[in-house]
Order: structure tokens, then sequence, then C-alpha cells
């Protein structure tokens, strides 16, 4: 079982089967907000949903090929927060979040995107971390630029979300260059 604290008030934890009511209970008070950035909101209808996603994204870690959490604040599920893809050739690290409605505007997802950045970066051994957000998702992109990522680029229609195309910020963050900012602070 993944457990990493990241202060008092902040943990990631795997995702268990046991997580799958309130996890979809959390996709249900917040859906119309998801529903704005992200295209599986529309797929997520019963817990049975969500168990489903639990159990892909504990495949995944299994295999090797992502590491996607639960956000604990306070001890409840605020969010989910990991690596969507490791591109372990390159060292790469590819991040994505979402938060429910009511933990925003409390620094949680800062906080925990920061941690993720310290595991991949120290625990890891990853080189690179990636965050690409929708070009209008402000609350989305703030979490990268609070942290100092460069932005590296613009892609065009890169997502298809529910009846029209949105636009990327590619965002990147170079393993040297965190541990540099770290030292700083």
């Amino acid at each position: 079982m993944f457990l990493f604290k990241i202060d008092e008030e902040i943990a990631l934890k795997h995702l268990e089967m046991t997580d799958a009511a309130p996890l979809f209970q959390l996709t249900e008070d917040s859906r119309d907000t998801l529903r704005q950035w992200l295209a599986w909101v529309d797929h997520t209808k019963t817990p049975e949903d969500s168990k489903s996603f639990i159990e892909s994204v504990l495949k995944q870690f299994a295999d090797r090929n992502g590491l996607t959490t639960g956000i604990l604040y306070r001890g409840k599920l605020a969010g989910v927060a990991g690596f969507n893809h490791f591109d372990w050739t390159n060292g790469i690290g590819h991040i994505g979040y979402w938060l429910g409605t009511a933990y925003e505007r409390k620094g949680i997802m800062t906080r925990a995107v920061s941690g993720l950045i310290d595991y991949a970066v120290y625990s890891l051994g990853l080189n690179r971390i990636e965050i690409r957000a929708a070009y209008a998702n402000q609350k989305s992109r703030a979490i990268p630029e609070r942290l100092g990522f460069v932005q590296e680029g613009h892609i065009r229609q890169a997502e298809w979300l529910y009846d029209h195309f949105v636009d990327h910020v590619v965002y990147g963050m170079l393993a040297h260059e965190w541990k540099a900012k770290k030292v700083r602070a």
C-alpha cells in the first residue's frame, strides 16, 4: 500500500476498493465543476464505475505504468492526483489531478503536486515532470505556474471534451530545476 504524507493535513494514498463509494460521492458532489474539464465525468454514473476506475489504476501501478493516488485532507478523500503515465525510457512522469469543489482554495492541490514531484525526483529518479492543462482552465494551470514549471507549449485542439475541442498548455519541470528550487526555499 502506497501512503505518502505531505504535511500535517495532506497525504496521498493508493485508492482501494473501499474508496469506491466515497470517490463516487466526491465526483457526484463536484460533477458540474469537474465536467467542464474532464471527459470521464459523464461515464461515472454509479459507485461501480468508481470501483472499475480504482481497479484500472491499481493494475496500472502493478504494471509500473502509473501511480494514481487519493488525496486525503485531514483524513477525508478530497480528490485524486498522480502520474497518469510513466515513460521510464526517458525518465518522464505525466501528472494529472482533480479536486472536489468543497476542497478548493485551501492550497491542497499545490501541496499534493509538490509532494508528487518530490517523490518522482527523489524516490523514482525521474528527470522530467510534465503537466498538461486545458488552456482556459485557470485553476488547473495555476498549479504548475505556482510551482515554477516552465510553460513549454500550446497544443491546439488537444482534447475532445463532450461537444468541442479544447487546447492544452504543456508545462515541464526538470529534476535539476526542482532540486535547485528546493535548495533556495
